[in-house]
């Protein structure tokens, strides 16, 4: 049986985030913008993995738990606290992010205590949360699996599957790094993107997501997000991680981007301008 952490229930805004990725710049643009928006760190949520492929991943760690910002445990988190040997991502073995994922990995379990790492280990996989009356279940890349990775293009009934399986009205899910929302049968599945890295889109600019409650039900906003990415990419540069994620900060284009289905490889560099989604009663 799934143990689900309870969010609580409500009837407020609720602003969701993924991906801090060691990207200390764009958590502390991430915390800034909340306080601009008067959404207080009860009513937001990240979807995990933490810690990744920038270079401060013990302050990102520490800003967010100082918050007391909501997590569920993420691929990263999982390995780092279970001192597995690799991120756990879901790369295939031998490709190109495979290869990079050897030297922050590393760069991130060398920086973080062993306290830190229990409190990884302590994440909760799933927290269930009600919204303006909806059930929603909150994990890192599916239901069935911590690092599933749902792209905009995952088949129609990959996402049903997954829907089914979460026994709730909606999933908010991150792991892949696009933002995006779809509607399947009345379900949702939401992605609010990652904060830590751009989405291939040729921007330097980041996502997060607010899910508003409305007199129709509840409005998806996709949000882009701007930071210091040229500090961040020095960050990186400073502490000898591969170069390619720091350009990634810079350029926004990921350096593989393999595990895509084809549609979506082929939105590579075409800035995201994504539509709010109404999630009707």
């Amino acid at each position: 049986m799934t143990v689900v952490h309870d969010l609580g229930s409500f009837d407020e805004p609720l602003l969701v985030f993924g991906g801090p990725y060691s990207n200390l710049q764009a958590t502390q643009a991430m915390l800034a913008e909340a306080k601009r928006l008067d959404i207080p760190p009860r009513r937001m949520l990240c979807t995990g993995d933490l810690v990744a492929y920038c270079g401060d991943p013990r302050a990102t760690v520490e800003l967010i738990r100082d918050a007391g910002i909501a997590v569920v445990m993420g691929n990263c988190e999982e390995s780092l606290g279970d001192a597995s040997e690799d991120c756990g991502c879901g790369y295939q073995a031998g490709s190109m992010c495979d290869l990079l994922s050897v030297q922050w990995y590393g760069h991130a379990n060398r920086l973080l205590d062993d306290e830190t790492k229990a409190w990884m280990r302590g994440l909760p996989r799933h927290i269930g949360f009600r919204l303006a009356g909806r059930r929603l279940l909150a994990v890192h890349g599916g239901v069935s699996s911590i690092n599933r990775i749902v792209f905009p293009a995952t088949p129609p009934d990959e996402k049903a599957t997954e829907l089914a399986l979460s026994g709730a009205n909606g999933v908010v899910a991150g792991h892949s790094g696009v933002p995006f929302s779809q509607l399947a049968d009345g379900r949702l599945w939401h992605n609010a993107g990652a904060i830590g890295l751009p989405a291939n889109d040729g921007t330097p600019r980041v996502w997060y997501s607010i899910l508003r409650p409305c007199p129709d039900g509840v409005l998806v906003e996709h949000r882009p997000l701007a930071y210091d990415h040229a500090a961040a990419a020095r960050s990186m540069r400073e502490a000898g991680l591969p170069d390619a994620y720091a350009e990634t900060l810079e350029t926004g284009i990921w350096p593989s981007d393999d595990l895509m289905p084809e549609a979506d490889r082929g939105a590579r560099g075409a800035p995201l301008a994504p539509n709010p989604l109404l999630w009707r009663h």
